[in-house]
């Protein structure tokens, strides 16, 4: 209403609020296809609309982004405004505040929207709030302020001095009623806080802040889900929603068994009880990683740190270099941005930190800012790390035990949901780093990692139906490779082709570590590799990108059966659904 867009360049903070911003720039008729496959990104993307300046979908850098476009816009000499919208919970994070640093000390033209919706940072509201408002967002106030310094610096003498002391006790009365003295002395001009519900306040503030120059920041103060009763009551529930039943709200998976994510989070409220040096950390989402039930139990041993991941890392590697054993909960998306502190802080001193890395592989709707797909790979080439991934919840609560007796540094990754096929199966005792044979076969060899030992599973089952016999490994810790096993699979399985499965990208994956063993050893072994591709995986559900990824069993029986019977190629397009 206030900006031309896409003249005016507005950068949005995470992307969940863009929602509306989509339905405005002509994407209302398609709306419905929000979230799923080849459908809208629940997220700003650039290929989607000329609208969406940039693409965002992890929090806090949307000041950064937009400090980058406006320098940009004054080295062009382009007339336009740059706007970086940024909550309150995703100014937790340090890259904003690195930001918002440069900003004011940059003098740029740059406008900040700061989304407030749950008073973190100020409830000073009320008649001289407003008052301080109008006042300091009205051009003459900024004229007059620059009038007076000048003038008093010009009386000789005396007139730096005078200037100095009136300074001291504007900044003196600023430090008294002004809510946003930081962003002031940042650089920022600071206005509000202002009602964001009140359309034509906020609206007029906008506009006279539009007149500004230098970097301006707008404080706005607003109710998560307000005007929906449903998400007034539970905010946390409808943080990102597909489509769902307006009149039911959005209805909780009632489906039998427990999720990962809730399965992790009772077992170590269980470990915590017989254990006081335990301690649980998370990065603002206590909520998504199970970790409620401990917050509760526990609350001088939970560490709830904001959206700051760097931070959760290297506090707890500080915890465990004092004799404390902090688990760290964090989905493996968000992880990727404390990779230095992975492995500088914790794996290069050798620290006993657990790294319960939530949301591993093909996590859906959310689309490529938040597929787990890239966690294998970016950890296990750090020294010092153990990498295990359960195949159902029973081995996942083994892990967590397990991990706690170690001596150095656990990474424990597992997915979104419910176990599948394998949640009663096989031996879930944790035993080193040893592997587990699920089943033996003569035909192929099915090494599975994680979540992907259900989908082995299914293949089994498939070429089963073709006289095909495979042997399935639960290939449970990721680093250090079973290398025992691998030689006994070498030396005493009759099949020489071996096939890896995982749900993280083929580079520098599980496979490749196969693939380097079996090179280095010269192994007389035929491998494929299974796993995500060299790109980024659109959004969709889980069953939809597996089938488009050739993932899915079908896919991967059909194939593996033409290798193993090239001469009856009748049934290469055949279904083994």
């Amino acid at each position: 209403y206030i900006y031309n867009s896409p003249v005016d360049k507005i950068i949005w903070d995470v992307g969940h609020q863009t929602y509306v911003h989509k339905i405005l720039t002509s994407r209302r008729d398609d709306f419905h296809t929000l979230r799923s496959f080849r459908g809208i990104s629940g997220f700003p993307k650039r290929k989607e609309s000329k609208h969406d300046i940039f693409e965002t979908g992890h929090s806090s850098t949307s000041i950064s982004a937009a400090l980058g476009l406006a320098r940009a816009r004054d080295i062009k000499k382009e007339e336009s405004h740059v706007i970086a919208v940024i909550g309150d919970g995703a100014l937790t994070g340090g890259m904003s505040f690195e930001a918002l640093n440069d900003a004011g000390h940059s003098k740029t033209d740059l406008t900040v929207i700061l989304n407030d919706n749950n008073m973190s940072i100020s409830e000073n509201v009320g008649a001289l709030a407003k008052h301080l408002t109008r006042v300091r967002s009205d051009p003459k106030y900024n004229v007059f302020k620059k009038q007076m310094e000048s003038m008093l610096t010009g009386f000789p003498l005396i007139g730096k001095h005078m200037a100095r002391i009136v300074e001291k006790l504007k900044n003196s009365f600023k430090y008294l009623v002004v809510p946003g003295i930081i962003f002031e002395e940042m650089g920022f001009t600071y206005i509000g806080p202002v009602n964001g519900h009140d359309f034509m306040s906020l609206a007029s503030t906008m506009e006279r802040a539009k007149k500004m120059q230098g970097p301006v920041l707008i404080h706005v103060l607003t109710q998560k889900g307000k005007g929906y009763n449903y998400s007034e009551l539970h905010p946390n529930q409808y943080h990102g929603v597909s489509p769902f039943d307006l009149e039911l709200g959005c209805q909780p998976d009632k489906r039998a068994g427990l999720t990962y994510s809730a399965a992790f989070g009772k077992h170590l409220s269980v470990l915590a009880r017989g254990n006081p040096n335990i301690v649980a950390i998370s990065a603002a989402m206590p909520d998504g990683t199970g970790l409620n039930e401990f917050k509760q139990e526990f609350p001088d041993r939970f560490f709830d740190v904001g959206i700051a991941e760097q931070h959760a890392v290297t506090m707890a590697a500080g915890l465990a270099a004092n004799g404390i054993r902090p688990v760290v909960a964090i989905y493996s998306t968000f992880l990727q941005r404390a990779y230095d502190q992975i492995l500088h802080d914790v794996c290069q001193q050798n620290l006993p930190v657990v790294f319960a890395i939530d949301r591993a592989g093909l996590t859906g709707e959310d689309g490529e800012t938040h597929q787990g797909v890239f966690d294998i790979s970016y950890l296990q080439q750090i020294p010092n790390i153990t990498i295990m991934a359960p195949k159902n919840t029973f081995e996942l609560r083994s892990m967590l035990e397990y991990s706690l007796r170690m001596d150095g540094p656990v990474a424990i990754r597992y997915p979104r949901g419910r176990g599948g096929l394998s949640e009663s199966l096989g031996n879930n005792t944790i035993m080193g780093n040893s592997w587990e044979v699920i089943q033996d076969g003569r035909d192929i060899v099915l090494l599975a990692v994680g979540s992907m030992v259900d989908s082995a599973l299914e293949v089994s089952r498939l070429l089963l139906k073709k006289n095909v016999q495979a042997c399935i490994i639960n290939a449970r810790v990721v680093k250090p490779l079973d290398t025992p096993m691998l030689d006994k699979l070498a030396l005493t399985n009759k099949s020489n082709l071996w096939v890896t499965i995982e749900d993280n990208v083929l580079t520098g994956g599980f496979g490749s570590s196969i693939n380097q063993h079996i090179v280095s050893n010269k192994l007389d072994v035929q491998v494929i590799n299974y796993g995500i591709p060299d790109k980024f995986v659109e959004h969709g559900s889980v069953k939809l990108l597996t089938e488009d990824l050739g993932l899915d069993p079908d896919s991967m029986a059909r194939y593996l059966y033409t290798i193993l019977d090239k001469d009856r190629k009748e049934h290469v397009c055949a279904s083994f659904k």
